[in-house]
């Protein structure tokens, strides 16, 4: 066995709990792994015997996403970790939510797809679709629709083809060859 006690063990449960759990996004194993590596908190081994031993005890549950098996923190791993989180040194929760934040500013800072819409008046809705990258938008554009499933409608495809809207939308109205309408 590698660990000297009741509880390192323990502590080292909690840690990995606290992290599924703090981070804002799912982590996959070889995120986790690097995280806890990359800070010394345990080595491989350990973090792969505490995650396969939070799956069976039903602390976590190990889920398929898009081709990815991501962690997740079950109720019984929630209520663990509210009540023993004070186990959990002061300094390396400071240091893993630090962490944390600089991550999800960074995240913001990347590429952003905005799609919303608002009612004007009472026939009619404005459609907001953006691109952002690093804070800085690369494409804005308002459009009118007549109604709400409309306004759904062409949020939906904007988000779910962006790229290709904005490369195709940048083509045309860089592209000298196109004919005007009559």
């Amino acid at each position: 066995m590698f660990i000297e006690n009741t509880e390192e063990l323990a502590q080292n449960k909690l840690l990995l709990l606290y992290i599924i759990k703090r981070s804002n996004k799912s982590l996959t194993n070889s995120q986790i792994t690097e995280f806890v590596l990359e800070k010394n908190y345990m080595n491989y081994f350990l973090i792969q015997q505490y995650l396969s031993e939070l799956i069976e005890s039903n602390f976590v549950e190990l889920i398929k996403e898009d081709d990815i098996e991501i962690y997740h923190i079950l109720n019984k791993g929630q209520i663990t970790l509210n009540y023993f989180e004070e186990r959990i040194p002061v300094k390396i929760k400071e240091e893993l939510d630090k962490e944390f934040f600089k991550k999800e500013e960074e995240q913001k800072k990347e590429t952003q797809v905005v799609a919303e819409y608002f009612q004007k008046g009472e026939s009619h809705y404005v459609v907001n679709l953006k691109l952002v990258e690093n804070e800085e938008t690369l494409f804005s554009l308002y459009l009118n629709v007549a109604t709400i499933s409309q306004a759904e409608m062409v949020c939906n495809t904007w988000k779910n083809n962006t790229e290709f809207i904005y490369q195709n939308f940048i083509n045309i109205l860089v592209n000298e060859k196109i004919t005007p309408l009559e």
